[in-house]
């Protein structure tokens, strides 16, 4: 291996470890620099291979469900701020849907838990699941109840 050259490294990688798919789970967000490209990578996969191997996943695991256990707030959304949140597409929303509550629609089985979206002339229930996973979409039909399009 040839010696390091001088300056900054200008090649970057940055990782997002995520524990779940909600706004509220536990981040890892841990970076590595290199000269080139493949002293970058090289860096990436031992760093995710040593924070694997030294427990730092597990840890900061039970790191955060400590700190959970220790809030004190209201218990409708620790760290306040209103509807609870959701990371969705890169962009942090609402899960209510923008400030309307999603009604309870009988016989309906989506485990994700839906989002109220109302727009000029229709309004319909989305799943809040990950993308590959989402349930059908339920609209509001004229009597006020909802169902998917079948």
């Amino acid at each position: 291996m040839t010696a390091a050259p001088d300056g900054p490294a200008p090649f970057k990688i940055g990782f997002t470890l995520k524990a779940a798919n909600g706004f509220d789970a536990e981040w890892l967000t841990p970076t590595v620099y290199g000269h080139d490209a493949e002293e970058t990578a090289q860096r990436g996969a031992e760093l995710l291979a040593a924070m694997k191997s030294k427990g730092l996943i597990d840890l900061t695991a039970k790191a955060a469900e400590y700190t959970r256990s220790q809030y004190k707030g209201s218990g409708a959304n620790p760290g306040g701020g209103g509807a609870p949140k959701r990371f969705n597409g890169g962009k942090v929303e609402r899960r209510d849907g923008g400030g309307q509550a999603a009604p309870k629609t009988a016989g309906d089985d989506c485990p994700h838990g839906r989002s109220l979206v109302s727009k000029a002339n229709w309004t319909a229930l989305f799943c809040d699941g990950p993308d590959g996973d989402k349930c059908e979409p339920l609209w509001k039909q004229k009597d006020g109840s909802f169902k998917a399009n079948k």
